[in-house]
């Protein structure tokens, strides 16, 4: 069974009014972590750069607007056709724009591998889990 969720997803960044700049992103979902999704931004020339934030603020994102500190998201237009997510940082502020259905066929994904509302059963089945194949006697008797 698979563990983790990805996907590639192409956002715009927007530099002003008038431009914008097409980036590649690499989104993560990792059921060791049921609480984050994280998105790995390859920008032209520079190193990627990965963001990690809440599931649930992306999720939250795609219909209202949602967020505190450095991570907010909200929908673009009546339609919902498009997400912005703004991230805060000391250099500055960068703002992303991307289609709504490859984020929702991304969280679809990981709600198959954690659904939403039981992460923390997912977080202690693991912890559990590694307990019980770290205890002595339970070594391969092959």
């Amino acid at each position: 069974m698979h563990s983790t969720v990805q996907n590639h997803l192409v956002m715009n960044l927007v530099v002003s009014n008038e431009l914008s700049v097409r980036i590649m992103v690499d989104l993560e979902y990792d059921a060791a972590d049921p609480y984050a999704v994280r998105f790995t931004f390859h920008l032209p020339g520079d190193d990627p750069v990965a963001w990690v934030f809440a599931r649930e603020l992306l999720v939250d994102g795609i219909s209202r607007p949602t967020g505190e500190g450095d991570v907010h998201v909200h929908p673009v237009g009546e339609e919902l056709s498009e997400v912005c997510v703004v991230l805060h940082a000391p250099e500055g502020d960068a703002v992303l724009r991307a289609a709504t259905p490859p984020l929702i066929a991304f969280l679809a994904g990981t709600d198959r591998l954690v659904p939403m509302g039981e992460e923390a059963a997912a977080g202690d089945l693991d912890a559990q889990l590694a307990s019980i194949l770290s205890t002595p006697g339970c070594e391969n008797q092959g």
